[in-house]
């Protein structure tokens, strides 16, 4: 096998796999990438066994054939290279990988590509496609609420589904919870509900980095294929059973509190600099239109500030987790956010007027 490719083509391939090989394994295979070169174009591909990553560059191929070598070592030397070097890359005579761009030279150590796993792709029922602006608002209004609680692992990943005529994406840790939906795409009609795990969620949004054009999902029970460009991300889905999201939304909190956003996540970041790490309480209480955000941590002291919010209902105290209300904020893309208050002890509907078809739910703390 011997090909070369220019080193931007070189590092966005590796760059596009490599995350997705762990940095310490116990399977020495998977610690590789595989490269197969044919017919003008090297596929790369990395796996961890739950997702695998394929990316197709044009190379100059003068003898096809398949090769796994080192992930990482590779992607740092491709990183390191001059811009616009040329790379060159042949399995040498004592069987290790020769890599040569200008006057630098590298050999690295190979396993047998008949060693690599391949993850089996069939029985996909739903194929259809969304672009990636949509996907990537799907993921990134939700993804922040993903459980990394090993014992719950049915909430370790969003979940995927079609309700109400609309593709939806759901993720909750038992704590907040955030729902983004679009209209239902063309082929996903019937689409089941399923659970894309963390890590996938992860890669995903990386690979959709830089993409401006369609995004095909292929889905099946166990699986899920997304084709983003001339990269393939197939993932295992998480086998679990997804809790009634529905029952967690409020449907009567008839009490709106509305505050200029910015103002409130600069107020709520400030007065929790003193609270405590574990619980990061802060206390709102709402007082005509004034807010008062508190925080009372008996080691490191008191913290208060007012702010002027657009409020016509009885005074209330409620306390919630502030890194829960600043990971809210951020997906806030109006000007204000919307509080619907019940009562202190009842979580919180907290919806951006700018974007209807996306809400998060935040559940109180005894303040």
């Amino acid at each position: 096998m011997k090909f070369s490719m220019e080193r931007a083509a070189l590092l966005s391939a590796l760059g596009h796999v490599q995350n997705v090989v762990e940095r310490r394994n116990t399977i020495p295979i998977l610690s590789n990438v595989l490269m197969s070169a044919t017919e003008g174009f090297v596929h790369f591909t990395a796996t961890d066994l739950d997702i695998e990553v394929t990316e197709a560059a044009i190379g100059n191929i003068s003898a096809p054939g398949d090769v796994t070598a080192p992930a990482h070592t590779l992607y740092d030397i491709a990183r390191k290279l001059p811009d616009g070097a040329e790379v060159s890359l042949m399995i040498g005579p004592d069987g290790r990988l020769e890599v040569d761009a200008g006057r630098s030279h590298f050999t690295l150590p190979l396993l047998p590509p008949g060693d690599f796993p391949k993850m089996t792709a069939d029985g996909f029922t739903h194929t259809f496609s969304l672009a990636a602006k949509d996907l990537a608002r799907l993921i990134d209004k939700t993804k922040f609420a993903i459980s990394t609680e090993e014992t719950r692992y049915y909430l370790n990943g969003i979940y995927f589904h079609a309700a109400d005529n609309k593709l939806r994406t759901v993720a909750t840790d038992g704590h907040r919870l955030a729902l983004a939906e679009m209209p239902l795409p063309a082929g996903a009609e019937g689409l089941p509900g399923v659970i894309i795990p963390r890590k996938t969620v992860a890669e995903l949004r990386r690979l959709i980095d830089g993409s401006d054009g369609e995004i095909s999902l292929s889905v099946s029970d166990s699986k899920i294929r997304f084709t983003v460009g001339s990269a393939i991300l197939t993932s295992k889905l998480i086998d679990g059973t997804f809790p009634d999201y529905d029952r967690v939304i409020p449907k009567n909190n008839d009490k709106e509190l509305v505050i200029d956003n910015k103002v409130f996540a600069s107020a709520v970041d400030r007065v929790s600099t003193i609270s405590a790490e574990k619980s990061r309480s802060i206390k709102l209480t709402i007082t005509g239109e004034t807010l008062t955000l508190a925080v009372n941590n008996p080691e490191h002291g008191n913290a208060n500030e007012d702010l002027m919010v657009d409020y016509g209902f009885d005074d209330l105290e409620i306390g919630f987790n502030a890194k829960y209300i600043l990971d809210v904020t951020s997906q806030i893309g109006g000007r204000d956010i919307h509080f619907y208050l019940s009562d202190p002890a009842a979580p919180a509907l907290v919806k951006d007027a700018d974007d209807p078809d996306a809400l998060f739910v935040l559940m109180p703390l005894r303040v």
